[in-house]
This record gives structure tokens, sequence and C-alpha cells, in this order.
């Protein structure tokens, strides 16, 4: 008697019940989980709500947003934070207008052609680069910048010790974002003759793109904030400057700190108003980072 093996019966994937030991390491591991979000939430939302309730009666006026404080006294409810405003996004745009080019190009040496003595030179820079404490930075620029060269204290300097913040973050993005497009996408332009530089122009640049643009925009926002370079590297003005190379020239951190010697209700509000205005600035650019990435992963798709 032949058995016709199509009716053979077929076996299904057994299931076992899970044992109650597993489920209450399940529910522990759950539990302590959600308390360490509770516990870690707990001091940013306090920090927010202690920021918001202070500082949203200055955010809210309109002159905030559209004048200085060109000629306002100590005591007065008056004038705004636009020249610190105009000041704090100049110095981060010039810094972004030299650290990205060389970070992109950079990452791109050190995951298309990197290899050797060099390349583990640079990776290992850009590490040590990356935990440098902004103060350090701030310093080396001025022994370098002023004191050596003698160039005035300015927002270009100020500008050139955020290059030194900047740049690894950069580096470190781009190279991430370069190691995940896919090596068959690079195979296949080699395949076709393609040149590697053309490779990487017309291929591997523009798959990355959301990716850096993102990373990108997140290293500015980290930046905008920093206090130290704006206390050594320039004075403060009550005004705009629009000579970034020669002058005081006023930003948020900075009048956040000029302001705490201000005894007066109005110096409070202005400290709170403008601690208020970065946070909004750096959640700006974190949402257009999000945007961005979300944008052109989709247009790409």
């Amino acid at each position: 008697m032949t058995t016709d093996p199509l009716q053979l019966p077929v076996k299904g994937p057994t299931f076992h019940p899970t044992s109650a030991r597993r489920r209450a390491k399940d529910r522990i591991a759950t539990i302590l989980f959600a308390t360490s979000f509770v516990i870690a939430m707990v001091p940013l939302v306090w920090v927010l709500y202690t920021v918001i309730e202070q500082g949203l009666a200055a955010v809210l006026s309109a002159s905030w947003w559209n004048r200085s404080l060109a000629g306002v006294l100590p005591d007065q409810m008056a004038g705004g934070v636009y020249h610190a405003i105009y000041g704090t996004i100049v110095q981060a745009a010039i810094a972004a207008v030299i650290s990205v080019p060389l970070g992109v190009m950079a990452a791109i040496y050190l995951v298309e052609f990197g290899t050797g003595r060099f390349a583990r030179v640079t990776t290992f820079m850009v590490d040590i680069l990356a935990g440098v404490p902004s103060i350090v930075a701030a310093l080396f620029i001025f022994a370098l910048w002023i004191a050596t060269l003698g160039f005035p204290q300015s927002a270009f300097a100020v500008a050139l010790a955020l290059v030194l913040l900047m740049l690894p973050v950069v580096v470190r993005n781009t190279e991430e974002m370069l190691k995940l497009v896919p090596d068959e996408l690079r195979e296949a332009s080699y395949a076709l003759g393609v040149p590697k530089w053309k490779t990487i122009v017309r291929i591997v640049v523009p798959t990355a793109l959301p990716g850096m643009i993102s990373g990108v925009l997140l290293a500015l926002a980290r930046v905008m904030g920093e206090t130290a370079p704006v206390l050594v590297l320039v004075g403060y003005a009550r005004s705009i400057n629009y000579d970034p190379f020669n002058g005081n020239m006023a930003s948020l951190p900075l009048l956040i700190y000029t302001e705490l010697t201000n005894p007066e209700a109005a110096g409070r509000l202005r400290v709170w108003g403008a601690a208020l205005t970065l946070i909004l600035l750096v959640a700006a650019l974190y949402i257009a980072a999000a945007f961005v990435n979300k944008y052109l992963t989709r247009n790409r798709a």
C-alpha cells in the first residue's frame, strides 16, 4: 500500500503557554521602564513650565520681536530682543557656512576613501574634538585669533569657536548617513562605468541627503545656546551690529547673562523671555529637522 505524500498530516508550530515567572519579569521590566521615563520627564516638564510661566508675558509682546534695547533703561518694561535674535542667527549661520562643507567632505573621505593611518588619525581627532568643552574652544580661538593674530573681538570669532563645536557633530552624523546607503547602489553605478566621484555626487550623497540635512539642523540647535564663546569672544551690545567682523554683538545667551545682573523686575522678565525665545528657536530647528527628514524621504520613496 502506497501512501500519498500529499495526504500526510502537516504539523504546525507548537506554542507553549508563557510561564508565570516570565510574565512577572515582563511586568517588572515594564514598570521599571515606565517609572524611569516619568522620572526623566519630571525635571524637563518642570523646567519648561517655569520658563513658560516666567517668560510668556515678554514673548507675547509685539515689541519683543521687532525692537532692541537701545535707549531702554534697566527698569523700563520696554524694548525687545530683536538684536539678540539677529546676533544668535548670524553667529550660527556663519558657523554653519564654514563647518558644513568641511564636515561633509571629511565624512565622505572617511567613508568612501578613508584607509590607512591618515583616516585613523582623522577619526581619532574628530572623536577628541567632539569631547572638547565649549570654554576650551573659546579660549583656543581667543589665544589664536585675538591674542596671536591680533583680530578684534567679534561675532566672527564666536562663529569660529562654534565651528569647533559643530564640526564633529556634522562629521559623525554625515558619516553614519553615508554608511546607511546600500553598497548595491554603489556597485550598480560602478558596473555601468560611472566614475567613483560621480557615483558619490549623484548617487550616494542624494540618497543620504535627508539624514544629512537633519543632522546639520540638529548641530545648529546644539551650538545656538552655547554661552562660553560669547562671553569670551565678543562684548554685549544693546542694539544691532550689522558688522560681524568688528564690534560687539548681542545674542540670546549673552543677553541672559548680562541681564542677570539687573535687579529690576524688567531685567528678570528679559532673562526669562530670552530663555523662552531660545527654547522656541531650538524647538523650531528640531521640528524643521524632523519635517525635512520625513518630507525628503517620502519624496524619494
